[in-house]
């Protein structure tokens, strides 16, 4: 099998267990849906490319998400400020909520993702990749180009910051 076979093979299987996630990771960092699309494929288009001078990826799935990461930044440093957070809760489905408790559900979500739209887009990118994409520091500090004690540190300030937001906002108490 040729070396150019063999990458687009892999490229294929990776596209095939990865693509959703990724696309799932760059909505929520955009919040539009043919656009995440787009740049869905740019990840994997990217990463062919880079295949092509590169035999082994230690870690496809953390270098994949970088991709994707360097792809949306990019996108964003070219557009206006948007709102960028989708109702990531809705995919923790009881297996019969009630009515009463989908409201309450999407009411929070509403409200936490204001809150996270008002951060600055590092505290954003921090809080996406470990606590709703549930990343290690490990993977985040790859995804990001980052040391892991400053995944750790960012991490850290950003829910601190997201806690007085919802305070502010008056979405939590205070002893909560």
């Amino acid at each position: 099998m040729s070396k150019e076979r063999f990458h687009r093979d892999l490229i294929v299987q990776w596209y095939d267990q990865y693509s959703a996630p990724v696309f799932k990771y760059i909505l929520k960092m955009i919040k539009d849906v043919q656009r995440a699309e787009d740049l869905t494929q740019d990840t994997f288009i990217k990463a062919y490319k880079y295949m092509s001078g590169e035999t082994t990826v230690k870690y496809p799935k953390t270098f994949l998400y970088r991709i994707a990461h360097n792809l949306t930044i990019d996108y964003l440093r070219k557009q206006a400020p948007i709102n960028i957070m989708e109702d990531f809760l809705s995919r923790k489905k009881d297996p019969g909520p009630s009515i009463e408790k989908i409201v309450e559900i999407r009411e929070g979500a509403r409200e936490l993702y204001e809150a996270l739209s008002l951060l600055k887009t590092s505290y954003r990118q921090v809080i996406i990749l470990r606590k709703i994409e549930d990343f290690s520091v490990q993977e985040t500090a790859h995804i990001l180009n980052w040391s892991e004690s400053k995944v750790k540190s960012t991490l850290f300030r950003a829910l601190r910051n997201l806690e007085k937001l919802l305070i502010k906002g008056g979405f939590i108490n205070e002893t909560s």
